[in-house]
């Protein structure tokens, strides 16, 4: 199987620690996480993704905002520019050891946090970057 992820996801899983919108939301990603961890693929998706699966029946689900869409533009160029290869919709990813390292690396330094402007995530991922990703789930 495939794990299906827009692309400011990609950031996003660098720092989940396991805190979330709601138990429902933290146990899918949990789960995404873990398929993850075991080597499945990414596909890169142009809107909700599997992680946004468990909030898109909300009555106003944020992941269908254009701020969310905003975001997946920002960390497509972003990461992209820093892997050297195309991240958009339709293109196969693997997060290896390697790759997450240095996305990590760039996320520490901010070379890849313009997409994290605005997020009410972003103090907390900061911090769990500060700290060296430590307790991050992936």
């Amino acid at each position: 199987m495939t794990v299906r992820l827009r692309a400011h996801h990609l950031l996003c899983l660098l720092t989940y620690v396991g805190k979330g919108y709601s138990p429902a939301f933290t146990a899918n990603y949990d789960k995404v996480v873990g398929r993850l961890g075991k080597g499945e693929a990414v596909l890169i998706v142009s809107g909700p993704d599997d992680i946004c699966a468990a909030m898109i029946d909300d009555p106003e689900p944020h992941c269908l905002r254009e701020s969310a869409a905003e975001r997946d533009r920002l960390a497509a160029r972003d990461v992209g520019a820093l892997l050297g290869r195309p991240i958009e919709a339709g293109e196969p990813l693997v997060l290896d050891a390697s790759s997450l390292a240095r996305m990590r690396a760039a996320f520490s330094s901010g070379q890849t946090r313009q997409a994290c402007s605005g997020c009410e995530w972003s103090d907390l991922c900061g911090a769990v970057a500060a700290g060296g990703f430590h307790d991050t789930r992936l």
